[in-house]
């Protein structure tokens, strides 16, 4: 809501009161106003940095043939995943299941972004509507938990193909 359309009158705090007036209640209602907007990120941020892995589609190049997908992937647990294999499930661009295939993303060290590519034969990129992330096949992470690929799974796409999970 705009602050000249506040609920309560301006009576209750524009008259200058013994305490400092208003500038100082006007103050009091700005540091009051900055606090709140500043919090609700923060605390947005505190949610989402919990550890996880993130998976961007960051290009999708053809091919002869083909369609390349590389990913940047990051894990930001506090330790290292051995091996991550993720089922995946490509969509056509009528909406319909292409194919179900599962892309090793290989080792994730901790805390650093990685470059996948995956080549995917007999698809042309702009016969790719979607990509769904449709779960870990497998997650061996020895410090980790067994969830530790799935939970919290971020997911976001620099390309026209979407990807879901």
């Amino acid at each position: 809501m705009p602050l000249h359309q506040a609920s309560l009158p301006c009576a209750a705090f524009c008259r200058p009161r013994a305490s400092g007036g208003r500038k100082a209640v006007l103050a009091l209602i700005l540091a009051g106003f900055t606090g709140a907007m500043t919090a609700a990120p923060a605390l947005a941020q505190d949610q989402s940095s919990a550890p996880h892995v993130s998976v961007e589609l960051n290009a999708a190049e053809p091919g002869e043939g083909s369609c390349k997908l590389s990913f940047l992937i990051v894990n930001s647990h506090a330790e290292p995943i051995e091996k991550a294999v993720y089922e995946t499930v490509l969509f056509n661009g009528n909406g319909q299941v292409e194919r179900l295939t599962l892309f090793d993303f290989g080792e994730l060290p901790a805390g650093r972004p990685r470059v996948r590519q995956f080549t995917v034969n007999g698809l042309a990129c702009e016969n790719l509507s979607q990509i769904l992330i449709n779960g870990a096949h497998e997650c061996t992470a020895p410090g980790l938990a067994p969830e530790a690929c799935e939970q919290g799974l971020e997911l976001a796409t620099r390309t026209d193909v979407e990807l879901i999970g």
